[in-house]
């Protein structure tokens, strides 16, 4: 890094510091990714750029997009599957599609698309409590995958005498062509993980600090994510209720002491742990059902990162206006909430004055607004978010979309309006 980069990135790292410690900064952080938004200014599609295996596109699209605009993070390769395509695509994916797939799934331009559907069904509750890696093999890997599907009838039977049985099951020619995808899978990706590295050091010794220090998930959003979807998932709340707290507490104990280990050295301080909140907010849950199915399991993640040495770096999806004295039940600096839909001054009387706080401004306004209109906008929320510091800017979800013009005057105003 230059003696001039690495300046610049002091002083942007020092000013994200300053408000995640919840003192005022010489100006108000801005924290905006690139994502899709970077790639298609430039004219590239993101079918392109998922599917260019060099990283070129993402590079000068993130090289471009920090220049021009001096946000004070990093956008990297992150989760824009830059590259990603064809390793992606050998995976045969039931869930989750990207731009540029054969027969264009989603199209060339959108941005990821999980498509959600209960994976675990009513009648597998015993199986999947007591017997989960068999449930995992023969239900689970097959519903999910076109590559596992040989594995609906994968079975092993144990043999003190000798392995012939297993090698015989793992030796079908189905089996075979599977694990032979499998491997071809993980040579792709032993061949990208060290590339997007390299090039996210790169575009970091552009003077763009990145704050990145793992992510947590709330056990009742892998739940409902991962095994049951969202009307099953509320459904089980109702009718299963013991069924759904069996499994959160499970594999949040699990998370737990990963969590608690994963600092040892220390290398983690003051990095941000990230989690997305799901199926939390004020129109999935009701506050007594988010005490009871949600609360208790977040607030322990947001303990043990800070133990740790660590922030919870938490993003609350959705309208989250009825939670904000919850969120507040914690040691006072030990999270991050950022959010979605919100009353920004409520947020800041309430939460904001135990925790930093960021996002809420609307990504609708660069989508469909002028320039004027969201200078407007974005003075009067300024107004009242970056009050006091202790605040980070963000929108309300990505930029994905936005016009060139309202995302030019957006980091204007910010750079000379948001100073202290």
């Amino acid at each position: 890094m230059t003696p001039e980069n690495q300046k610049k990135y002091d002083e942007k790292l020092k000013r994200l510091q300053d408000a995640l410690a919840m003192k005022t900064p010489d100006r108000v952080p801005i924290d905006i990714g690139g994502g899709d938004f970077m790639i298609q200014r430039l004219g590239y599609t993101m079918a392109e750029s998922n599917y260019d295996e060099t990283l070129g596109i993402i590079k000068e699209a993130a090289t471009r997009f920090m220049l021009d605009y001096d946000p004070d993070t990093l956008s990297g390769v992150g989760l824009s599957y830059a590259g990603e395509g064809r390793g992606h695509e050998m995976q045969g994916s039931k869930t989750f599609f990207i731009a540029g797939m054969k027969g264009d799934p989603i199209g060339k331009n959108s941005m990821p698309q999980f498509m959600e559907f209960p994976t675990l069904y009513e009648d597998e509750f015993d199986e999947f409590k007591n017997d989960f890696y068999k449930w995992a093999f023969n239900k689970f890997m097959p519903r999910v995958s076109t590559v596992l599907e040989p594995f609906a009838n994968f079975s092993l039977n144990l043999n003190h005498r000798g392995i012939g049985d297993i090698a015989a099951m793992f030796g079908k020619d189905d089996i075979r062509k599977a694990i032979k995808t499998l491997w071809d899978i993980d040579d792709f990706y032993r061949e990208y993980r060290p590339k997007t590295m390299k090039i996210t050091r790169e575009l970091m010794e552009l003077g763009f600090p990145s704050l990145g220090g793992g992510r947590a998930i709330v056990p009742f959003d892998k739940y409902s994510d991962t095994f049951r979807g969202l009307v099953e998932g509320f459904v089980d709340v109702f009718e299963n209720p013991e069924f759904v707290l069996e499994y959160c507490e499970k594999f949040q104990k699990g998370q737990l002491e990963e969590l608690a280990n994963s600092n040892k050295d220390g290398k983690k301080n003051g990095k941000l742990v990230s989690m997305a909140l799901h199926k939390g907010s004020d129109d999935m849950m009701g506050n007594n059902l988010y005490r009871e199915f949600y609360w208790n399991h977040l607030q322990q993640i947001i303990d043990v990162c800070w133990k740790a040495g660590m922030i919870a770096s938490v993003f609350c999806e959705g309208q989250y206006d009825n939670k904000l004295e919850i969120l507040c039940e914690v040691e006072k600096g030990s999270a991050y909430y950022t959010f979605d839909k919100i009353d920004i001054k409520k947020a800041k009387d309430t939460v904001g004055k135990v925790c930093p706080i960021g996002g809420g401004f609307p990504t609708p306004l660069l989508i469909y607004a002028t320039p004027d209109k969201v200078e407007e906008e974005l003075k009067k929320f300024l107004d009242i978010a970056m009050v006091d510091g202790g605040y980070i800017f963000r929108c309300s979800a990505g930029i994905n979309g936005a016009k060139e013009a309202n995302v030019e005057r957006m980091f204007k105003v910010l750079h000379d309006y948001g100073k202290y």
